[in-house]
């Protein structure tokens, strides 16, 4: 199987949830303690070996490219002033990978925005790195992943165990167990179920290793739900047809997820990693008990 090398990361969407915030500045560009959760998504896919990323983009973008470029004034600032550590810092944005852009002029749908992929990625399997969802570096899931896409073909979707009354949130799957415990095959998808519907608990979170065949099948899928061109439907046919591009498995993540979609999950995460930092993780843990304390 051909070594994946190319991530995609979708970054058109609007950022309603944060309004007023997102008015002006991009959702990705929020920052999640000190660094925008863009850039968090960037060096997942770099430290799993992907040094090539395309990130589809939309009007009033232009910040994501800035953050991911050279500022030789703002590094010749910091040089003058002898900041080596500041500097370090600023400069690790623009290292990271090789960095492509394209925009979403039509906004229609996740699948859509993978679509507009296809031009740069071509015939090559790549993965899909969705900004809301945070993963670990200390779980290397995507490493996982790419890891089964190679000895398996076909794609590769990120599962995580869920509530059944939050269901409704996800795409979730149907599944068969594999001979690895956190590998599932994955023989059906529903996006967003009804409660009571949903084919496991198993839900879709926003990691993919797809075959380049998903373009075939994008171009010929349907507006599904919400009116928008859905991934979910375009792995649901894959899935049904090994025929189209091979098999689809699950990876079942039971690691360290962050996820930034939500206001509140958003505050949660910032929470979570300002505590385990060790530059500031021990004062700000001892001012949080001192808060709570005080609030119950």
């Amino acid at each position: 199987m051909r070594k994946i090398q190319k991530a995609v990361i979708p970054a058109a969407g609007l950022g309603t949830r944060f309004l007023p915030a997102t008015k002006a500045t991009p959702k990705e560009m929020l920052p999640v303690v000190d660094k925008p959760a863009i850039q968090y998504v960037v060096e997942e896919a770099a430290a799993a070996g992907l040094s090539d990323v395309l990130m589809i983009t939309g009007r009033n973008k232009r910040a994501l490219e800035d953050h991911f470029d050279r500022n030789y004034e703002l590094e010749s600032a910091l040089t003058r002033k002898g900041d080596a550590e500041r500097l370090v810092r600023v400069q690790e944005s623009s290292d990271l990978a090789t960095m492509h852009y394209v925009r979403q002029g039509d906004p229609r749908g996740l699948g859509h925005a993978v679509l507009c992929a296809e031009p740069h990625v071509g015939d090559e399997p790549f993965a899909v790195l969705l900004g809301d969802d945070l993963i670990d570096p200390r779980d290397p899931l995507l490493t996982r992943m790419t890891g089964i896409r190679e000895r398996e073909g076909g794609s590769v979707v990120a599962l995580m165990e869920v509530a059944p009354e939050q269901s409704h949130l996800y795409g979730c799957a149907a599944v068969e167990p594999t001979a690895d415990g956190d590998v599932v095959r994955v023989t059906g998808l529903v996006e967003k179920p009804e409660p009571g519907d949903a084919p496991s608990n198993l839900a879709v979170i926003g990691r993919y290793v797809l075959d380049p065949a998903v373009f075939d099948v994008l171009r010929e899928t349907e507006p599904g739900r919400g009116g928008e061109i859905q991934l979910t439907d375009a792995l649901q046919q894959l899935a049904a047809d090994e025929k189209l591009g091979g098999p689809v498995h699950g990876v079942v993540f039971r690691g360290r997820r962050y996820d930034t979609g939500d206001r509140g999950d958003y505050l949660r995460a910032i929470v979570r990693l300002a505590c385990e930092r060790e530059d500031l993780g021990p004062d700000f843990r001892t001012w949080l008990r001192g808060y709570v304390a005080a609030e119950l």
